[in-house]
């Protein structure tokens, strides 16, 4: 946030009231909240107790399958580095699996078509097994649909991943994430297994005002898929990581963007969106990020909305967690309606760039218009002429001097300028689609050729079409 801005205390009573409506109706022992915006910590709130006084946001919690979204931010990580493809068969780095044919991303976007548990007992309650014994358990029968036929949740995928990166890296998962992540992040609260101070885990009976200790154990080969613990503050800092606010040199910012694409769509849930490692919402404001967990006597969420640069971050220590993430997502609401965020100044470019500057204006696929502005930052924005119907985007120029498509229609695919023998550029090619400085350019490498007559009068008046 500039420094100027500051949560105003009626932003923040509406906050409050929020979490301690969620804590009291769903009669939760303890809740911590928190806001962040610009990478750090804005906002926080707390109800109930954890051994009889007041948490806060260093206060662990256990986080669940937050844990999965940390451990796909290192598996993108291999990707990037050229250790690992998403299109690779797990086979190749995970040799041995009776469904080894199922691809890496896949595997993230829980599109491999493989069983939601582990083949052992209710894995999140007991000691977890080792990679070894666990790996000896699977069987062809773990797999339930078609690769990339359907989203079907898997905690079985994610022990799979963190497998991965055990074996590319040469140490633990846990040693990767924390080398890799939490460290870079200044997560220093977050942990493979509860501290002294950790919150205790409790369920709380569904008709009487009375609590039940649960176990904590230690998850073994299924820990990538949620395991840790970890603090409001810490997981604060992993928000502004997802909002790209945070500089940790953890991951790229095409990267996160990618993980926040949908790839798959949760129709059990609403339709919600899943893209690697993480779930998408589309609300009012626009799209939302993020991912909730639960393990015995704990629910987490955190959230993060791009358009507002916000994340929410809500822990509790109860199996029956309640309104956990609609708590997170209303925090989202109340920050967007009470705290609007101002976004960046707007500054003139540093200097002349001739050669985007030459591909700026109007241009014309059929009769369609487009028009291309400059930003200061390079990237070229292509927004739909009034009354036509052309697709909107951004396009990025690459290290060869193309342009690439980041979003909508045209993502991934080329922009290409088309120069005449004096190296004007006299059309655009986007993905095959020719457009031109007029509509139909005759003098422009229209694909089909432009009809030699040009433009018509249509009626009686009219001459005969040329064949």
């Amino acid at each position: 946030m500039p420094a100027d801005e500051s949560i105003a205390p009626s932003t923040a009573r509406h906050l409050l009231a929020a979490t301690a409506r969620v804590q009291r109706e769903s009669r939760l022992p303890s809740l911590v909240a928190g806001v962040t915006r610009g990478g750090r910590l804005v906002w926080s709130g707390t109800r109930g107790t954890v051994r009889g006084a007041e948490p806060g946001v260093h206060t662990p919690y256990r986080i669940g399958s937050i844990t999965k979204t940390m451990t796909a931010v290192l598996v993108l990580r291999l990707r990037d580095e050229g250790l690992v493809a998403l299109d690779d068969p797990i086979e190749k780095h995970v040799p041995g699996l009776p469904f080894g044919d199922r691809t890496v991303g896949q595997l993230l976007a829980h599109e491999s078509g493989l069983r939601a548990e582990a083949p052992t007992d209710w894995w999140e309650r007991v000691a977890g097994l080792g990679w070894d014994e666990l790996a000896a358990r699977l069987r062809a029968d773990d797999v339930l649909f078609p690769a990339g036929r359907r989203f079907h949740y898997s905690n079985l995928g994610y022990a799979v991943l963190g497998e991965l990166v055990a074996r590319t890296r040469g140490r633990s998962w846990f040693h990767a994430l924390h080398r890799e992540l939490l460290e870079p992040l200044g997560m220093r609260h977050t942990s493979y297994l509860a501290g002294p101070h950790a919150a205790d885990g409790w369920a709380v009976h569904p008709w009487a005002d009375l609590v039940l200790p649960e176990p904590a154990e230690d998850a073994g080969a299924m820990a990538p898929a949620g395991q840790l613990w970890s603090t409001v503050a810490d997981l604060g800092r992993f928000a502004g990581l997802l909002l790209n606010s945070v500089d940790g040199g953890v991951l790229s910012a095409s990267s996160l963007s990618e993980m926040g694409q949908a790839t798959g769509v949760d129709a059990a849930a609403g339709r919600r969106g899943y893209g690697l490692g993480i779930f998408t919402y589309e609300r009012g404001g626009g799209v939302v990020l993020g991912h909730g967990g639960s393990m015995p006597g704990f629910v987490s969420g955190l959230f993060v909305d791009p358009a507002q640069q916000t994340g929410a971050v809500v822990l509790t220590n109860s199996t029956n967690g309640g309104e956990t993430n609609g708590l997170a997502m209303a925090l989202l609401d109340i920050m967007r309606e009470h705290e609007p965020y101002l976004g960046p100044t707007w500054t003139p470019a540093e200097q002349p760039d001739d050669e985007a500057l030459a591909l700026t204006g109007p241009w014309y696929w059929g009769p369609n218009g487009l028009g291309l502005r400059l930003t200061g930052t390079g990237d070229l924005i292509a927004t739909g002429l009034a009354g036509t119907a052309t697709r909107a985007g951004v396009f990025r120029r690459d290290a060869d001097g193309e342009w690439t498509g980041l979003e909508g229609y045209h993502q991934g695919e080329r922009l290409r300028p088309v120069r005449d023998a004096e190296g004007r550029v006299v059309a655009l090619d986007i993905g095959t689609f020719v457009f031109t400085r007029t509509p139909y350019d005759p003098a422009a490498p229209v694909p089909g050729g432009v009809h030699p007559k040009g433009w018509q009068v249509q009626g009686p008046q009219a001459g005969a079409p040329v064949v």
